[in-house]
């Protein structure tokens, strides 16, 4: 990896937590500092592995407090930021939509508008040794809205937010977008389909399944269940990320999907049916899934066409929705310790 010290926002969440062991064993020249707020959704034993890592630097703090950020620019001379860090449960954009505006809009401007002060001296014009210094732009597939039975997110995809959440997310795409056009700096933003896999967070879909299956609760499915999902290993992502980071144009957004729609029902039936072959009990954990009432504004469908990561940067996911979900269900299985 040509940049030697980088700044990772979001790094105790559940796909940066992912992400950092990835690079710290892939690159091990590679300096990285970890700026976690330390939310709900941020939990420092997702990085226990690399706590002691002479190349792993964390700090709590928060991308809204501008002074921090321009401190440690200053302090580390980062040469790149890869920005994760982001209000992410539409649920919870519903009923606190004023979070979700300071930290996924406010704190993408303070973070790349610092990066650009300090590595650039005017529009198009950056200081010495500074060229290659890299802001790359964690995104989702909610931007774009939602799909009727046919047809993908592509990179050309005009974007129609839904939620308060894919709102704020849209926004600081199209601020990363401006400093690119702009002021020339060396952006690259990727927009991903739905990620699982170990360290996420229990409030989401799969890990809810998953505890609320082996506690004999009933496991909630909003709706009929029929919402469709594209799902993407999150090591697959952490890998399309990397390629991205290194080898993507400036300026150029990358979707990066699984190409593994599955929609809810399935998923559920599909966890229950591993857990009666693994922890079986009198009768199946499907007698425990229940419907219940859809939530506001929820899109119908999200599938990404990643053909232009496949094709212009040889980027391949590795898992299928099969083979992943067996390697989520066992750690998920050692952390509730049920395995």
């Amino acid at each position: 990896m040509k940049h030697k010290t980088l700044l990772i926002t979001g790094g105790a969440g559940f796909i940066g937590s992912n992400f950092i062991p990835y690079v710290l064993e892939e690159y091990k020249n590679t300096k990285l500092v970890n700026l976690d707020k330390l939310t709900y959704a941020g939990e420092l034993s997702n990085l226990e592995s690399v706590a002691s890592n002479k190349n792993y630097t964390f700090i709590k703090g928060d991308i809204c407090n501008r002074a921090l950020i321009e401190n440690l620019f200053n302090e580390y001379n980062f040469d790149a930021v890869i920005h994760f860090a982001a209000e992410s449960h539409v649920d919870n954009s519903i009923e606190y939509p004023d979070e979700f505006m300071k930290t996924n809009i406010l704190g993408t401007f303070n973070l790349i508008d610092v990066a650009k002060q300090h590595w650039m001296n005017a529009p198009f014009l950056f200081k010495n040794g500074f060229k290659f210094n890299r802001f790359h732009h964690i995104s989702t597939d909610e931007v774009y809205g939602t799909l009727g039975q046919k047809g993908l997110f592509r990179e050309d995809t005009p974007y129609a937010p839904n939620s308060p959440y894919s709102a704020s997310k849209a926004s600081s795409d199209f601020i990363v977008r401006s400093y690119f056009h702009t002021y020339g700096m060396n952006v690259v933003t990727t927009n991903c389909s739905n990620n699982y896999g170990p360290k996420q967070h229990d409030e989401k879909l799969i890990p809810t399944i998953i505890r609320k299956a082996i506690a004999g609760e009933q496991i909630p499915i909003y709706g009929d269940g029929k919402n469709i999902r594209d799902w993407l290993y999150v090591l697959d992502h952490c890998k399309g990320v990397d390629i991205v980071f290194q080898h993507g144009k400036a300026g150029e957004t990358y979707n990066i999907g699984g190409r593994n729609e599955r929609d809810n029902l399935y998923i559920a039936n599909t966890i229950c049916e591993e857990l009666d072959k693994l922890i079986p009990k009198s009768e199946s954990y499907k007698k425990q899934i229940t419907f219940v009432k859809d939530r506001p504004g929820h899109d119908f469908r999200y599938a990404i066409d990643a053909t232009k990561l496949e094709t212009e940067l040889g980027w391949k996911a590795d898992e299928n929705f099969e083979t992943g979900i067996q390697k989520t269900i066992s750690w998920y299985l050692d952390k509730y310790n049920k395995s």
